[in-house]
């Protein structure tokens, strides 16, 4: 019988995209990341990696700020990414392998 969980690689592939999308967190203003009412941890992380400066350091964040973005649901952020960005007259963040509607 087959086991009906994902593969390690399609794991790994959303825990990735969640990385990628807590890295644009890292992007945004205070004011923008107070508006998007996250868990206190993940928006701690965000504001550690924007003082940060050493690669190495970020890197491991940027993994700890994924690691935390598993516990919450990203489609949220996402939207309110995509209306960041539309707000600047830039295309809306959608994450990889995503089908452009």
């Amino acid at each position: 019988m087959k086991d009906s969980k994902p593969s390690k690689s399609a794991r790994k592939r959303e825990h990735l995209a969640l990385q990628e999308l807590g890295e644009k967190l890292i992007a945004l203003n205070k004011a923008q990341l107070e508006s998007l009412s996250l868990d206190d941890g993940l928006v701690s992380a965000v504001r550690g990696a924007k003082q940060m400066k050493a690669r190495g350091a970020l890197r491991r964040q940027k993994q700890l700020i994924g690691k935390l973005m598993r516990r919450v649901d990203p489609e949220p952020i996402r939207a309110a990414l995509g209306n960041f960005s539309a707000k600047k007259g830039q295309r809306p963040f959608r994450p990889k392998g995503s089908d452009p509607a």
